[in-house]
This record gives structure tokens, sequence and C-alpha cells, in this order.
């Protein structure tokens, strides 16, 4: 859900660049970053403890 919503503001950033709304395109752009980083954190937590507690 997080990694799609970043990639929505992905996009909007770039449509605005194109357009060329320089404000829209760099706040768009932090916002997705922002996701994308928030997305890989979990991901990882939830990788190193599904490699840690599902042991067998």
């Amino acid at each position: 859900m997080l990694l799609k919503w970043a990639l929505i503001f992905f996009i909007v950033a770039m449509v605005a660049a194109l357009f060329g709304f320089t404000g829209i395109a760099a706040a768009a752009t932090e916002i997705a970053k922002i996701l994308f980083y928030i997305f890989l954190a979990i991901f990882l937590i939830l990788l190193i403890l599904g490699l840690l507690v599902f042991r067998t």
C-alpha cells in the first residue's frame, strides 16, 4: 500500500515538473521519498523478523 502511494506521488511529481510547477513537484517528490523509505524500513524489519522467528 505504501509503495503504491509512493509511486502515485512520484508520478504526480513528474507530471508537475513537466508542466513547470516546481514547488508542487518538489513537495510530491519529498512525500514519495518519505513513503518509500517507510516502506523499505517496514519491509526490512518484517524480513528480519520472519527469518529469526520462523526458523525451522
